[in-house]
C-alpha cells in the first residue's frame, strides 16, 4: 500500500522546504520536490500549508500507570493507546515506577507487546525504583539479552523512595546492562529516576570517572531536579533528559535554559512521564497531594519553546525526535524523515498544532480526529 503526501513543508527535522513524501507500507521510499506516482492503490494527501515532522518519541512513559504512594486508591491508570497517537507520539519507552508490588515486569512486557500490536513502536525497561531490580527472568542481564522489547533497566537515585543503592551496586548494575547490550545488540541503558536528594548525580559521575563502564549507558531523567549536576554530566559526554510539566511555558523556559547551558545540544532530550504520579510532598516527606503526568505535555513544551522562547523549530524538534532516536540507537530508523526510515510522521497546521499522525505508514489521526484505538478503546 502506498501513501503520497504532497506539498508539505518538511522538517526532517532539518528544514528541507516543500517536498512530497512517498510511503510504501511502513517505510519512506522517496522524498523529493515533486513525486509523480500512479501505481495501483495509492492514497494521496495534500499537505499544502502544513509542516511534516518526524513522529515524536517519548522515552519515559508509565504504560501501566505509576503512583501508589498514597495507598492503593492512588494507583494511576494505565496508558490508553489512542493518547499516544493523539499527541503525535509514535514510539514509546515504557517502565515501572515506585510501585513494583502491585505491578510487575511481566505486566509491563505484555503491555509493551500490546502497544506494538496496536500499531506504534514500543520498548520497555526491566527493573523499577528498587534494588535489587525486579525482573521477568530472574536476572537484569537475561531480561535485556533475551526479551526483544527490553533495552535496559530502570532504577531510582537521589530520592527518598529509592532503595539507597550504593555506588558499587549501581556500577555492577550498569556493567550487567553493558554486557547484555553487547550480547543482544541493543543500546543497554540504565535509566535513572533522579529525585531531589542530596547525592544528586554524584554516584553516576564517580562511576564514570573511576570505572570503565562507558558514560553512554547512564541516562538520568527528571534532570530539572538536579540541573547543575545535569550540566556537569552533559559536559562529561552524558545524555540528560528533562521532564515536561502541565505548564508548557514553565517547561519551555527550562528547556531553553538547558539549551543555553549545555554546549552539546544533541545530548539533550525531554519526556513526559505520562501516566506517572506527580506527588506533592511537604518538608517532612509527607504526601499532601497527587497529580498525574500527561503525554500531551511533551509536544506542548516543544511548541511553547518555539512560540514563546523563540527557538527555531529545527532546533526544538530534535529534543523529542532525532536526539532521542540517536540516544536509544534506533536512528535513522526513527527520529527523522529520510528514505528508508519508518513512516512515522506528524503534520502540523499553521499554528504548529498537531493535525494528522502516521505511525509505520498507517494514518492514526486525520485532521485532528483520532482514527486508531486499542482493542477496547472505542
Amino acid at each position: 500500500m502506498f501513501t503520497l503526501i504532497k506539498n508539505a513543508d518538511v522538517y526532517a527535522p532539518q528544514p528541507l522546504g516543500q517536498q512530497d513524501i512517498l510511503f510504501c507500507n511502513d517505510k519512506i521510499i522517496a522524498i523529493a520536490p515533486t513525486i509523480d506516482f500512479d501505481f495501483g492503490d495509492v492514497t494521496i494527501i495534500d499537505a499544502a500549508g502544513k509542516k511534516a515532522v518526524p513522529g515524536f518519541i517519548d522515552q519515559h512513559v508509565h504504560v501501566l500507570g505509576g503512583g501508589g504512594e498514597g495507598s492503593f486508591r492512588s494507583r494511576c491508570p494505565e496508558l490508553d493507546f489512542s493518547q499516544t497517537v493523539k499527541n503525535g507520539v509514535t514510539t514509546v519507552l515504557g517502565m515501572l515506577g515506585t510501585d513494583s508490588m502491585t505491578r510487575s515486569v511481566e505486566n509491563l512486557v505484555a503491555k509493551t507487546k500490546a502497544l506494538n500490536e496496536d500499531g506504534i513502536t514500543a520498548y520497555c525497561l526491566t527493573g523499577a525504583y528498587e534494588f535489587p531490580s525486579p525482573t521477568l527472568s530472574g536476572s537484569v542481564k537475561k531480561d535485556v539479552t533475551f526479551i526483544q522489547e527490553c533495552i535496559g533497566v530502570k532504577i531510582a537515585i537521589s530520592d527518598h523512595r529509592n532503595s539507597c543503592i550504593t555506588t558499587q551496586e549501581l556500577a555492577r548494575l550498569a556493567a550487567d546492562v553493558r554486557q547484555a547490550s553487547l550480547f543482544s545488540g541493543k543500546v543497554g541503558i540504565v535509566h535513572m529516576h533522579t529525585g531531589r536528594g542530596k547525592a544528586g548525580l554524584s554516584q553516576v559521575m564517580a562511576i564514570v570517572e573511576n570505572t570503565d563502564v562507558p558514560i553512554k549507558h547512564f541516562r538520568p531523567t527528571h534532570c530539572g531536579n538536579q540541573f547543575e549536576d545535569a550540566v556537569k554530566f552533559a559536559e562529561m559526554g552524558g545524555w540528560v533528559d528533562f521532564t515536561t510539566y502541565d505548564d508548557s511555558s514553565k517547561s519551555a523556559s527550562m528547556l531553553k535554559h538547558a539549551l543555553d547551558s549545555i554546549e552539546n545540544h544533541e545530548h539533550i532530550t525531554c519526556s513526559s512521564d505520562s501516566n506517572g504520579s506527580m506527588p506533592k510532598w511537604n518538608e517532612k516527606g509527607e504526601m499532601i497531594g497527587m497529580g498525574i503526568g500527561s503525554m500531551s505535555n511533551l509536544y506542548a513544551a516543544i511548541r511553547a519553546l518555539v512560540k514563546e522562547e523563540g527557538v527555531a523549530l529545527e532546533q526544538a524538534l530534535p529534543l523529542i525526535t532525532e536526539n532521542v532516536a540517536k540516544g536509544l540507537e534506533i536512528y535513522p530508523q526513527k527520529g527523522c524523515l529520510s528514505v528508508g526510515s519508518d513512516a512515522d510522521l506528524v503534520l502540523l497546521d499553521a499554528e504548529l498544532n498537531i493535525d494528522s499522525v502516521f505511525a509505520k505508514g498507517r494514518m492514526m489521526v486525520e485532521n485532528k480526529n483520532v482514527l486508531a484505538y486499542s482493542y477496547f478503546g472505542r
